[in-house]
């Protein structure tokens, strides 16, 4: 009889969402007078938001309808890349870079611009957050251009809304430790605007996000993000979840897009990319847990699959002496 598993979950999507890491690579407070207009930079591997806390904006992004956001609207450009905002279109190819605007640095990641002329004023945070976790990249594949949780007051969004409301109180004025609070609230407002976009867009139900939420697929694929280094078939997946083996791989395979054991190979890899970058372990170590019976034999995978060789990998994120 299979012992109880404390961490076992009836929410694969959930327990993606709790893999996401956020490492904030920078904050700021935003206080702007029309007319005004910033252009942010792309940011790989970074997901852009913007709060709203008084005035309003025009947010233009590629592949989305030009915005105009209000207070305690919150958006999203979920894959980090460049954008404008502004008191009108007319910035829309003349906006200057912010990070090329002066900057009142708080501290290393948190700062104040003030940009603009000297009518209506609009006051926003800013920030670029990287997403370090190997879920974040099957995640981003299926958000769109531009995610905007709007200011309604609505049940569903009752508790968004006091998180911003306490972002916004945070933002009127510089106080000791404001950094940490913004940061984390911030935290927690990009969660709660994926799952607000998860539980809302039918596009949400297509893809690997689809597959998370499938009651066969999902509870595979979380035992696969759990546990990567377990000698996993075909045959011992589907028993996880009491579906037969040819069912199973042609549902998971239309549903995911890709065979299961080509989406573990991966899985691994991008696992082993992550430790590798946080220097957890040896090259040799990932071998072992990935399977493999040698550095070579996983290091060719790993290259197949991730795009570049292990050391490589470990050499860029070692610190410069």
């Amino acid at each position: 009889m299979r012992g109880h598993d404390p961490w076992r979950t009836s929410d694969p999507l959930g327990e993606a969402l709790h893999f996401v890491r956020m490492t904030g690579a920078f904050y700021c407070r935003s206080e702007l007078a029309e007319p005004w207009g910033l252009a942010m930079p792309p940011m790989e591997d970074c997901l852009w938001f913007h709060v709203v806390v008084a005035g309003r904006c025009l947010l233009e992004v590629d592949g989305a309808e030009p915005r105009w956001l209000a207070p305690g609207e919150f958006a999203l450009v979920p894959d980090g890349s460049g954008h404008v905002l502004s008191s009108d279109a007319s910035f829309a190819d003349s906006a200057p870079l912010a990070h090329e605007l002066h900057h009142d640095y708080i501290s290393d990641r948190y700062a104040v611009v003030r940009h603009g002329g000297t009518g209506s004023p609009t006051t926003m945070i800013c920030g670029a957050v990287r997403l370090d976790h190997p879920s974040v990249g099957k995640l981003l594949d299926c958000l769109p251009s531009l995610i905007v949780v709007e200011s309604a007051p609505t049940p569903q969004l009752s508790w968004m809304h006091s998180t911003l409301g306490l972002v916004a109180d945070e933002a009127q004025r510089v106080r000791p430790g404001g950094e940490a609070v913004i940061t984390r609230l911030s935290d927690i407002l990009v969660i709660q605007a994926l799952r607000w976009w998860i539980e809302n867009d039918p596009a949400a139900g297509s893809g690997w996000l689809g597959a998370l939420q499938d009651r066969g697929i999902g509870p595979a694929l979380a035992v696969i993000h759990r546990s990567p280094d377990k000698p996993w078939t075909v045959a011992t997946l589907a028993a996880e979840v009491s579906m037969s083996r040819s069912a199973f791989s042609a549902r998971f395979t239309t549903l995911v897009g890709e065979a299961p054991m080509r989406y573990l190979a991966r899985w691994r890899m991008q696992c082993a990319h992550d430790a590798l970058k946080s220097g957890d372990c040896t090259v040799a170590e990932l071998a072992r847990r990935s399977g493999y019976e040698s550095e070579a034999a996983f290091g060719r995978a790993f290259k197949r699959l991730v795009g570049q060789s292990p050391g490589s990998v470990r050499r860029r994120e070692l610190p410069v002496p």
